[in-house]
């Protein structure tokens, strides 16, 4: 008997000693697993970042808007260009309507460009809702804050939302790991119930396709964002066909205030371009010689030679064109004159934009500037670009539309990186 109370007590001891070794396991990895989320949400922007950067303006890695000579509250509505806090090419577009209304397009580069990006949000969106969200295509650089890994909260996490319009089709594998996760959180965002005004509501998800052709409850072409701004879907090819490039897919829309347009086109390539193109002409009942003056284009693929093509610029002449991009870059090649923002499409807006009663084809604006690529050294360009159309009783001498910038509001030919890099085209050098 004695020798199994000895055993029994050995056996309870060990039994003690395991349960205090799985306590303090435990007691380490749940912590830390907790942070891990917390971590993402919490900690300043320019701490998120995976590798070290270094910054040469204060206003590249701050979210403060220098407004400049714009008074929100004296405009109707307002389109920022965001910096993304990193090195990388990539693209988000808040565009603010009114008191009340938000509509997000896009949330590149990477995962940690949420902390810059819900920084930046929040100076806006003051009641936690964004209306309106719109994933342009599957690349990283568009839709990487959509598209977190289940411990990182994404900007579907952050923001309850009443639409989001997404790509009608992808390239992309559902084995991806970046799409798989968009999906998860995609589906978690529909089904997550929220309240306005004592209604309850979930977030609606429509295509661009569905939106453009009106086929599923809910989904339309032309969204009423005021009394007198307008979201409209544009149709172009790829929303149905199966295209060569990812950015073909891209989802294309134009916000009109009154006579004023603004002209977002994503990714898209100029074969898609000249579909849309095709499309608006038919659907406006326009001749191949009419066009409609475009106050504001955000710059098809970061400046690339392969969008802003002679055909979408012959139709949409711009006065203001906003580039996000780090520019110089040779993220995506080493060829100088390929780097965004590229030659052949200064050359193009230079050639074709503006030809109108108004001036403006100068008007080029660019986020942020590649310092040295291998060193993770980038500053503020223009950096967060704000423009802005006026409400008529703040308009002076006829000028409904303006542009500040967080860094400088200095136009791109005038900028030594432009002198420096670029051939300045003959429509330019007056």
């Amino acid at each position: 008997m004695a020798k199994k109370q000895k055993k029994s007590k050995v056996l309870s001891v060990i039994f003690v000693a395991f349960a205090a070794i799985i306590g303090f396991v435990a007691g380490l990895i749940i912590p830390l697993y907790a942070m891990e989320k917390t971590f993402t949400q919490n900690i300043p922007t320019d701490n998120l970042m995976t590798h070290t950067e270094t910054f040469y303006t204060k206003d590249a890695h701050t979210s403060e808007v220098a407004h400049g000579d714009i008074n929100l509250e004296e405009t109707e509505l307002s389109v920022h260009f965001i910096e993304l806090g990193n090195k990388y090419t990539g693209d988000c577009t808040l565009i603010k309507v009114g008191k009340t209304t938000e509509v997000l397009i896009d949330c590149g580069s990477r995962t940690d460009s949420i902390g810059a990006v819900s920084s930046y949000i929040n100076q806006f969106c003051t009641d936690g809702i964004l209306e309106y969200v719109i994933v342009t295509h599957a690349h990283q650089d568009h839709y990487a804050g959509f598209a977190t890994p289940k411990n990182v909260d994404s900007i579907f996490d952050l923001y309850n939302i009443e639409t989001i319009i997404t790509f009608a089709k992808t390239n992309q594998k559902e084995t991806s790991t970046m799409y798989k996760n968009f999906c998860n959180e995609l589906d978690d965002v529909q089904k997550r119930e929220w309240q306005k005004d004592e209604e309850t509501k979930k977030a609606q998800v429509f295509t661009a396709l569905e939106c453009y052709n009106e086929t599923k409850t809910g989904a339309k072409r032309t969204y009423d964002l005021s009394d007198d701004t307008k979201l409209e879907i544009l149709y172009q090819q790829y929303y149905e066909e199966k295209a060569g490039t990812e950015n073909d897919y891209s989802v294309c829309c134009m916000i009109t205030s009154g006579t004023h347009n603004f002209l977002f086109t994503g990714d898209l390539e100029s074969g898609g371009e000249s579909s849309l193109v095709d499309k608006y002409r038919e659907d406006k009942g326009m001749n191949e010689t009419d066009y409609i003056s475009v106050d504001l284009y955000k710059a098809g693929h970061h400046g690339s030679k392969t969008s802003s093509s002679q055909a979408l610029l012959e139709l949409f002449k711009p006065q203001i064109v906003c580039v996000c991009c780090c520019a110089g870059s040779p993220e995506y090649t080493t060829k100088n004159e390929n780097q965004f923002p590229t030659q052949k499409f200064i050359d193009n807006i230079a050639k074709y934009a503006g030809i109108t009663e108004n001036t403006g084809t100068d008007q080029v604006f660019v986020t942020t500037l590649c310092i040295d690529y291998k060193n993770d050294e980038f500053t503020s360009f223009n950096g967060n670009i704000i423009v802005a159309l006026k409400k008529d009783e703040f308009i002076v001498d006829d000028v409904a539309v303006v542009v500040s910038c967080s860094n400088n509001n200095t136009i791109l030919k005038e900028t030594d990186w432009f002198k420096q890099n670029r051939n300045c085209p003959d429509a330019w050098a007056t």
